[in-house]
Order: C-alpha cells, then structure tokens, then sequence
C-alpha cells in the first residue's frame, strides 16, 4: 500500500473510532460547523461561566489552520473579539463618478479581523475547557438525524445549533444574488497607502458585470489588501477577477510596482429567503440563521448580536424558541433593494452614491444595522431615487 493511502486509511479509522466513542455519551449541546457563529456562541457560554457543567461537542469539517477570510465591520466601542482586531480605522472613503469624500463615521470605527487570529483565539479557549470535545467529519441531515461521515450522531435530547448553510431554490419570489469577491494582499517598495483611512467602496471601475467596486484596506504604508467585489447572480472567470484587481490597482491606484503576498477568494450569499431558526430539530444560526444582511452580504455584526440573545436566553432558562425575531421591516427593505439590483432598474453606484451623499455615514451604517428608528428609515428612504423604490415596494 502506497504511503498516501495508508495515511488516509488511517485518518478514516481514527474518525471513525472517535465517532464511535462519541456516539455513546451524552451532549447538552452540540455544535454542527465551526464557524464564526458556533465559534461565537460557544465563546460567549465558555467566557459567562454557567455551562461548565455542560457536556458540549463541535463538529467540524476540518481544522481551522488557514487565513481563509477577513471581516470588516463598522462597531461603537470595543467588542467581545476587540483584542484580536487587526486593523481599525476612524474613517472610510467612498468614491464614484459622482460622490466622493471622506466619511466620518464615529461613534463607530471600521474594522477588520483576519480568519486565521479568529479561530486561533476561540481554539485555544476551547482546547482548555474539559467539557467541550471537537470531532471532525462531514456533516450532513435526514429530517432531524445528524449523520457525521454517514454515521448516524444521537443527539439523545441536546440542544442542536447548525452553522451549515444551504443556498435557497429561486422560486416564488425568492431573489438570490452573489457578492463575490477576490483580493489581494500587495506590497510595494515606497509608502503607497493612508493608515488611518480605509476605502469601503470604490466604484471607479467599469460596471459590465453588475454592480462592482473595490476596497481597499492599507495594513501598514506599504501594503494593503484590495478587494474586487461584484453584486450580481453569476460569479466570474478567476481570469476576470485578476483582469478587474489589476485594472484597479495600475489605473485607480497608480500603482506600478506591487508584489502580491497573500490572496482570498469568496461568496456571500444576498437573499430574500427568510431563514427559520428552529427546524428538524435544530437551531439555526450564522448565514444558516438568516445573519447575512440581503443587501449588503455583512455578517459578523449580526452574528455578534444574535449571539448574545441567545445567550441571554439560556441564561436565563426561557425558551430559544421566544428569542426576539428581526424587524420585519429590515427584510422589507432588503428584498427592494435586490430586486431593483437583480432587474438592474438602477445602477448599484447610483443608489450608494446618494445614500452616502444625502445622509451622514453614521445614519446609514447605523440602518445598514437594523438599528434605524422608522422616522430615521423614511428619512434615509426619502433620499434614494423614487420611481424605482415605489415600483419594487409595489411588487412586493
């Protein structure tokens, strides 16, 4: 037998005896994906110190051994994760044919936390609590069954949280967008980059694909991370992806000499779906858990927040199924906003560029969050373009 192979038998027999030894106790909770949102739930028990009587497990595909994504958020004042922040910036630049400033945008500050320092972090939390065991396999339902590696888990009555998201079918009036995206990490030889601004959108780029910007977020004076992103239903050619960086950094940029260290690649899904939070079973959380804003693709705010009600919740010995739902309103707005993106009734550019120019930053991040009074929503509504707002409320 060839030495790959027997690597591999071996793993699978490791797995399965893990799998084995599991499948006789008993869990209080357990974790299906090991993501931000299990990630930041388990965190949050682990840190209130009221379920170190409990058992837990953690199923994940893989380890976590890769810098496989980076956050970016805007947060008032220090949050749970501020001590693995990467970067921070007070303010943030737009630009477009039309509108281009500098925001301020405090109370709040952008920040950004790199995958790799994440899961580091709640790792080595985790690996000290006795409590908690981590197994690794592939995860997959049948009704309110969890099968890891086609071996049936009992769950024997514990509370089932699943990060596993599954993309919606596009039918009765579902809209399913992509914000996808592909950076680079650059470094050049002379000071190319402001440290204390950070760029959240930049549409000086060519819009055939559909809405397209780029970001950019300066790590020191001479490196940077860019990111070219597109809302739109087809993902590109990764020939297109490098055609639309390289574009971007030689005539926006006018950046002639770079090196690429580092790079990522991703989508996000931008979807109307409503996401029940208990099914079969399960409680749903993450993008699983409808915690990806449809109109923006941010995520790692609304985890935080539904994390902590969560917690609450346990905490205090009511029911997960009595955790407040969302504003209905929020995904009203949302679902407007991506049909008039995916019928291209109005230019993605146009609609931020006057969201951003008619209202101050911190207004709009703070209904980007769903934490708009409705006086503040009509007021942010009543700055966008009329006609093709009205015509998609009326739609919907």
């Amino acid at each position: 037998m060839c030495l790959p192979i027997a690597i591999g038998t071996f793993v699978r027999s490791v797995i399965l005896f893990n799998l084995s030894a599991i499948r006789s106790k008993k869990f209080d909770y357990i974790f299906t994906g090991g993501g931000c949102a299990a990630l930041s739930l388990l965190i949050r028990m682990i840190q209130s110190g009221k379920f170190a009587d409990k058992k837990i497990l953690l199923i994940d595909k893989e380890p976590k051994t890769t810098n496989d994504r980076t956050w970016c958020f805007w947060e008032n004042g220090n949050g749970l994760f501020d001590e693995i922040v990467y970067m921070k910036w007070p303010v943030v630049n737009f630009y477009s044919d039309t509108f281009s400033a500098p925001l301020e945008i405090a109370p709040y500050q952008y920040k950004m936390i790199r995958g790799i320092d994440f899961y580091n972090y709640c790792f080595e939390i985790i690996r000290k609590q006795q409590n908690i065991e981590t197994i690794y396999g592939t995860v997959r339902f049948e009704d309110s069954k969890v099968l890891v590696d086609d071996v049936v888990l009992e769950t024997n009555g514990a509370v089932v949280f699943n990060s596993l998201y599954t993309l919606p079918s596009k039918e009765n009036g579902i809209i399913v967008l992509q914000q996808h995206f592909k950076g680079w990490i650059i470094e050049t030889e002379n000071p190319s980059f402001n440290m204390e601004q950070a760029t959240l959108m930049d549409f000086r780029v060519h819009q055939d694909y559909g809405t397209t910007f780029c970001y950019l977020l300066p790590l020191s004076e001479t490196k940077a991370l860019v990111e070219y992103t597109l809302f739109s239903e087809n993902l590109l050619s990764p020939a297109q992806y490098n055609d639309g960086l390289k574009r971007y950094i030689h005539d926006v940029l006018k950046i002639e000499a770079y090196k690429i260290i580092d790079e990522e690649a991703g989508s996000i899904p931008m979807t109307n779906a409503k996401f029940n939070f208990f099914e079969n079973g399960r409680y749903n959380i993450g993008t699983a858990g409808g915690q990806t804003k449809a109109s923006s693709g941010y995520t790692f705010q609304f985890i935080q927040k539904n994390s902590e009600k969560i917690l609450e919740q346990l905490q205090s010995g009511q029911q997960l199924s009595q955790l407040e739902k969302p504003k209905r309103r929020f995904h009203f707005y949302d679902t407007i906003l991506l049909r008039i993106l995916k019928e291209e009734k109005l230019r993605g550019e146009v609609i931020f560029s006057q969201l951003f120019e008619r209202n101050k930053a911190r207004q709009v991040l703070k209904f980007l969050d769903n934490e708009t009074s409705l006086a503040e929503e009509l007021k942010i509504i009543s700055s966008l373009p009329t006609m093709p707002f009205l015509k998609a409320a009326i739609r919907k």
